[in-house]
């Protein structure tokens, strides 16, 4: 495998990242979680009420992690979650999902009619686009009809290929499709 990195596995929720993960959860790989990350790091807050989540420092994280991860992994390592391409990370890898599969993930997640709303219009603007970095490699792949190992076998070809290309030469635009 090409040198190596630490990559951010991120997207929308429902995108299919642990997915990915179970499936990649072999001896090649070591994975990692965000939230996993943030305690212990301690960078994580106390339950917030208004929405049953433990909001994560993703600053004081960075900092951390970039003190603790100065030279390369022994081995590929994947950080799962969301927020993970906002990390001190080699490269990203972005799953999509089009908007109206989106939807109906989320609600067989049973994610209140707000939460599922916000998290459809992120996918459906490209919201971690919003936040490239293009100092490190990005891709992203679409697992609205493709299947969790169909997209691990994408990541393995993006990887042992030396990460080219190092941005994909044009996104997924789900305006541009009319995807609802």
């Amino acid at each position: 495998m090409q040198g190596m990195r630490r990559l951010a596995l991120t997207g929308t929720p429902a995108t299919g990242k642990s997915s990915v993960c179970a499936l990649l959860d072999s001896g090649d790989f070591d994975i990692l979680t965000v939230r996993g990350l943030a305690v212990e790091n301690d960078c994580i807050g106390e339950v917030d009420a208004s929405d049953d989540a433990r909001p994560i420092d993703l600053e004081m994280l960075s900092e951390a992690l970039e003190e603790l991860w100065i030279g390369p992994p022994e081995k590929m390592t994947i950080i799962d979650g969301h927020l993970s391409h906002l990390l001190p990370v080699d490269g990203v890898v972005l799953l999509r999902c089009r908007p109206d599969i989106l939807r109906g993930r989320l609600d067989e997640r049973g994610y209140h009619n707000t939460k599922s709303e916000s998290n459809v219009e992120w996918e459906f603007i490209g919201g971690a686009w919003n936040e490239y970095d293009s100092s490190v490699p990005w891709t992203e792949f679409d697992t609205s009809e493709n299947s969790a190992g169909s997209i691990v076998q994408l990541m393995r070809t993006w990887i042992s290929d030396g990460f080219k290309p190092k941005t994909p030469d044009s996104g997924i635009d789900w305006i541009e499709q009319g995807a609802v």
